[in-house]
This record gives C-alpha cells, sequence and structure tokens, in this order.
C-alpha cells in the first residue's frame, strides 16, 4: 500500500477512513476489541473464536475480526509500550471500537500472586509518559466498572485463579521496572520503586494499561486489563506464557458477557449496567 494519499497530515487517514498506522477503516472491526501487545497473540486469540477472518497488518499492528459465540469481536496488537498503543487507541476509536480489553503478560510484585494466576486491573499508576501528552499526571487512569465485573464474572465461570487489584504502567521494561540495566546501569531515582509499590498494594508491572485507560475515559470508551503472571518479583520466577491461554480465554469470554449486558440495557432503555437489570429489580419501571 504504498503511495497512498491521506486527506491531510494533521488527519492521516484516506477518503474511506482507512487509517494511516493499523490501515483499517470503519466496518472493518467490532465495537469490542481485544488489545494484545504481540501479533502473534492476536492469531492465537482468534483461534478460539468460532470463526475469524484476517483484516489487516501494518508494522507492529495485526488485526482479526470474528465471531465468539455469536458476537462480532476484534482482536488488535498493539506492540510493546505506550506509544504505539495510543495509536492503536486513536485508530480503533476512529473506526468505531468502543470497547477495548488489554490481554497481556505481567510480572507480579506480591509472592502470593503466582506464575500462571491472572490479574484484573482496575486502574493504573501511570509511570509512563504517552498519557501525559493527554492529561495532567493526576488525571486517574481507571478502568471501566463494567469491564472489570465482566472479566470477574468470566474468570469466576472459567474457574481460573485470578487478583484484582490496581498495576503500574512503565515505559521501561528494565531500569523501569527496576530491573539491571546493562553493565548492572540502576538510576537512583528508580532504586526501591519495588518496595514502594507493594507498600501501595500495587499488584503488578506492565507498559500499556494506562494509557488505554486514561485515553478511553477522555473519549468516553470503555476499557479494562487482564494479564496473565509470567514473571515474579519476589521469588525471581519467570515462565514464559504461563497463564496466557487463561487469560485470552477471560478476555473473550467477558466480551460476550458485555454483548449481554448491553443488549440489556439497551432493552431496559438504560445507559449503565447494575445488578438490579439481571435480577429484574426494575421492571416495570
Amino acid at each position: 500500500m504504498s503511495h497512498i494519499i491521506f486527506k491531510s497530515a494533521s488527519k492521516p487517514e484516506t477518503g474511506e477512513g482507512i487509517q494511516y498506522h493499523l490501515r483499517i477503516k470503519p466496518g472493518d472491526v467490532s465495537r469490542y476489541v481485544l488489545l494484545p501487545g504481540d501479533p502473534e497473540r492476536v492469531k492465537k486469540i482468534a483461534s478460539y473464536w468460532d470463526e475469524a477472518w484476517f483484516v489487516a497488518s501494518h508494522r507492529e499492528y495485526t488485526t482479526y475480526t470474528g465471531k465468539y459465540k455469536g458476537v462480532l469481536i476484534s482482536a488488535t496488537s498493539t506492540g510493546i509500550g505506550s506509544p504505539s498503543t495510543a495509536i492503536a487507541v486513536e485508530e480503533l476509536a476512529r473506526v468505531g471500537a468502543d470497547t477495548f480489553i488489554r490481554v497481556g503478560t505481567t510480572g507480579s510484585l506480591h509472592k502470593h500472586i503466582g506464575i500462571g494466576d491472572i490479574i484484573i486491573s482496575t486502574g493504573a499508576v501511570r509511570l509512563e509518559g504517552t498519557s501525559k501528552q493527554y492529561i495532567i499526571p493526576e488525571y486517574p487512569a481507571v478502568a471501566s466498572y463494567e469491564v472489570v465485573l465482566a472479566l470477574i464474572e468470566a474468570a469466576e465461570t472459567l474457574n481460573v485463579k485470578y487478583h484484582v487489584g490496581l498495576s503500574a504502567s512503565t515505559d521501561s521494561f528494565y531500569v523501569g521496572q527496576e530491573r539491571p540495566g546493562y553493565r548492572d546501569y540502576m538510576p537512583p531515582f528508580n532504586k526501591g520503586l519495588i518496595n514502594f509499590l507493594k507498600q501501595a498494594n500495587v499488584l503488578n508491572f506492565e507498559m500499556e494499561a494506562s494509557t488505554i485507560f486514561t485515553l478511553s475515559n477522555i473519549y468516553g470508551l470503555r476499557a479494562g486489563m487482564v494479564c496473565a503472571v509470567i514473571a515474579n518479583r519476589e521469588t525471581e520466577e519467570f515462565v514464559a506464557e504461563a497463564g496466557v491461554d487463561e487469560a485470552i480465554k477471560v478476555a473473550n469470554e467477558a466480551v460476550k458477557i458485555l454483548s449481554e449486558w448491553d443488549e440489556l440495557k439497551r432493552k431496559k432503555n438504560k445507559r449503565y449496567f447494575s445488578i438490579s437489570l439481571l435480577i429484574g429489580r426494575d421492571e416495570g419501571k
């Protein structure tokens, strides 16, 4: 797709709405989009669907759309870190997506959160720089309560061991997460970071959630995160891909649950989901 003519330098999309980075257009994706970092994980996510089709691939961004238990669903890789993730959220929102679930891997800061467990994030400490390009540092990076509830419900349904709480999103896998850099370099301002976050009851390190949450709240969208614990910073265990299949299953099932709740809200003419919609307390209203 070389020599594509875009509308303008400030609005890099074609007349058909094809987005510059993701190479997707309106109609290509569902309103519900799973966001793994790794392009290869998109294929793995899609392998659990009833049907799936390739949409586009450009740079670190690979997109598939399909059906999971009758629900239209999409997955787009974000690459590693918040700058590329913000591009994915921006361009997906422009073509009609409004609900995002990050599906990734993470490092636990606590011994009791074991390898292969999953973490459902309610919010994230903004230790990355991308979200600060959008809003003041005091603005909170919080997940949508509906997405959090759907992820919890999915984990319970699938009998997956999970933890719920705050994450910390960083721009650096190494020194930014208090791992020694080359030749054991460690800036003094990162020494003790893990212990500090543990004392503040932060559960884990990862690299994208705070930007997804911040942008989604600014734009009035929904977002959540489910990550598989592949590393434990207290026990020093590291097992690549541990729990990834469980995190994928929970994310897929959460989309089905959200779709059911969204339809229930539509039928009941409600803007927000509440338990009373499920148990019928509002009948006749």
